[in-house]
Parts: C-alpha cells; structure tokens; sequence
C-alpha cells in the first residue's frame, strides 16, 4: 500500500528554492533579470525612491522573476514530451517566453516613470 503522507512543509520550501536557484544557474535571460533588479535595487537606494516606489519596484520584480520561471517550466515540459517540431509546442514555447516578454516591457515603462524625474532632477534640469 502506498504511504499518503504529504513531505514535511520544510521539504516543500527547499524544492521550491531548488527551482529558484536552477532558474537562476541555468537561464541567462533570469541572469539578465536578477542583473536587472541588482541595478534596479541600487537606484531605488541612491535615489531614496518613496515606499509606494519600492512596493512597485519589488511587485514588478516578483512578476518578472517569476513569469521566467514558469517560462522555464513550460519550456522543459515540452521538450519532455516531445523532441519534434510541432505547431502546438512552438505555442506553448512563444506564448510562455511572449508573457514574460510582455511583463518585461511594462516594468522598463514603470521604471522609467519612477526613475526619469529622480534622474531629471540630478541633472538639474527640473
């Protein structure tokens, strides 16, 4: 008979965090991303960007992040299930890597708006 117990919440949380850091280790456009948020966490901190900024800021981080992370996860499943080219894999593969695409423009656009006036205002143009 098979055991039905559930593993440990602890077990949980470190596969979890395993999917993290193989994200992180084996995707470059999530190397590309955390370089992102790396800048993107020191301008916040030489600007002395407001909270509503940070809750932002890190909103936009977690959606990036994790939008890649999923894109990974679908990548790697399809090529489980099959090494062929076919139409409704390609789907899956674009519409995944267009998501994170998509959340990737919107978060340079809201960057943009928070950062160009700190960056106007160093300048002294404002």
């Amino acid at each position: 008979m098979k055991n039905n117990r559930k593993n440990p919440l602890w077990d949980s949380f470190g596969y979890a965090f395993e999917g993290i850091w193989t994200g992180i280790r084996k995707e470059r456009n999530m190397k590309i991303h955390c370089l992102a948020i790396i800048c993107v966490t020191l301008a916040g901190t030489f600007f002395g960007i407001t909270a509503a900024e940070w809750c932002i800021c890190l909103l936009l981080f977690a959606l990036v992040a994790s939008l890649e992370l999923v894109n990974t996860a679908v990548e790697a499943v399809v090529d489980l299930v099959t090494e062929e080219r076919k139409p409704l894999a390609k789907i899956a593969k674009d519409t995944a890597a267009g998501a994170v695409l998509f959340a990737a423009i919107v978060s340079v656009i809201v960057g943009c708006i928070i950062f160009v006036p700190y960056l106007l205002k160093l300048a002294g143009l404002v």
